[in-house]
């Protein structure tokens, strides 16, 4: 498949009328944003007769002979399945299936142009979480692995948990784990700028959803000192009733020190903040944060903190946003991570795999390091091959690959 942006053609109406200004946005997505392209050329009658019948009966009674040559015969070990059912599309929330296709057609052309993974968008027209799961585990053959994209909180946890029992390809919901690994890379340096380490710190983020809980898992896998975490009742704490099982796990693992109350509270002497819900937090409450403090507002258009205000009292301040440095952006780590798994035909993505994504990630700034330079750009070059060979190393070194 090849990835392509389709430029809007001229014998085709314009969205816009006469009376309305000329939107690029409309302009570029007018067609998609992706084509289907042949790898092998069939330019005459012997071409046919290879690609397609008699030929290709070769290929399909070895591969029924032998099920692992769909590997090495088919395009199986290079695509990706980007699954969605719409119902948490960026910050525009449940629009549904329809909506949803051009941010996963995105997601396609990210895959190829950062990682040469090539990937299907596929918008599922049901929000039942057996159904998902039912639909992904028989589309499954044709893929080598499969990206969980924008599906909502908590459906997105036992989504992802039941699939990953039931196939032996990597899945990976990236809202989660593609944040988490960025977020861990940027902390890693911005830790290293000021001499300090992961285990000496205290976070809390602000939001409980798939991104909250699975960077607040992924950094204490990694070291962190303590996390807690914020909905929008407060502090999630063993204390609270009304958690979610979700949110009562994550009670059992963060908030050592055994705080409740606000989010405002928590931030009181804290070294990082780490924002993934939208809201603002009070300049006060940032200036409350301990000495040296670090703040990843990451909220998109609008960050929890702005920059201006966080600058002031951080010694390292990120967002999710492309126009101010330090974006965290997962694009930096999901078409590294599949391109290493699929190089090695993992049969699943494991917490060393993701960690070796981050640390990897984090050495790119190398010696460059400083306050406005903890995470590399996604146009870096060096990047995804960085990312692609720590995971695939990972991969056979924790004994999930296949070759």
């Amino acid at each position: 498949m090849a990835a392509e942006i389709v430029n809007p053609r001229s014998d085709n109406a314009n969205t816009e009328s006469a009376d309305e200004p000329f939107d690029p946005a409309f302009a570029l997505h007018r067609g998609g944003k992706m084509a289907v392209q042949a790898t092998v050329p069939v330019r005459n009658k012997d071409d046919l007769s290879l690609a397609y019948t008699p030929g290709v009966a070769k290929v399909c009674t070895a591969i029924a002979e032998q099920p692992e040559l769909v590997h090495d015969y088919t395009w199986k070990s290079q695509v990706v399945a980007v699954v969605t059912d719409g119902t948490a599309v960026l910050g525009l929330g449940d629009i549904g299936p329809e909506a949803s296709l051009p941010v996963m057609e995105g997601k396609a052309i990210l895959f190829k142009q950062f990682g040469g993974v090539d990937a299907v968008p596929i918008a599922l027209a049901t929000t039942d979480t057996d159904e998902i799961i039912e639909t992904v585990v028989r589309l499954a053959p044709s893929f080598g692995g499969v990206n969980l994209e924008d599906i909502s909180a908590p459906r997105c946890f036992e989504i992802e948990r039941r699939l990953q029992e039931r196939l032996d390809i990597p899945v990976f919901h990236d809202d989660q784990h593609g944040t988490a690994v960025v977020t861990l890379a940027a902390l890693r340096n911005a830790a290293k700028l000021t001499g300090r380490e992961l285990g000496e710190l205290r976070g809390v983020i602000s939001g409980a959803g798939a991104a909250g809980v699975a960077i607040a898992k992924f950094l204490l896998e990694a070291g962190l000192g303590d996390v807690a975490v914020a909905d929008r009742k407060g502090i999630v704490s063993r204390d609270r009733e009304d958690l979610t099982p979700v949110k009562r796990e994550l009670a059992e693992i963060t908030n050592r020190a055994g705080l409740s109350g606000s989010l405002e509270t928590a931030l009181a002497g804290a070294d990082v903040f780490i924002g993934v819900s939208g809201g603002t937090v009070p300049e006060a409450a940032v200036a409350s944060m301990a000495p040296g403090a670090f703040v990843f507002a990451m909220a998109n258009p609008n960050p929890e903190v702005h920059p201006d205000v966080a600058h002031k009292y951080a010694a390292v301040v990120a967002t999710g946003r492309s126009d101010y440095p330090n974006q965290i952006n997962n694009v930096l780590a999901f078409p590294g991570i599949f391109a290493g798994a699929l190089q090695v035909r993992a049969s699943r993505i494991t917490e060393g795999m993701k960690i070796a994504a981050a640390d990897a990630l984090a050495d790119v700034v190398g010696d460059a390091l400083s306050a406005d330079y903890v995470i590399p750009s996604p146009f870096d070059e060096r990047v995804a091959p960085a990312v692609t060979a720590a995971v695939a190393a990972a991969a056979r070194a924790e004994g999930v690959a296949r070759r």
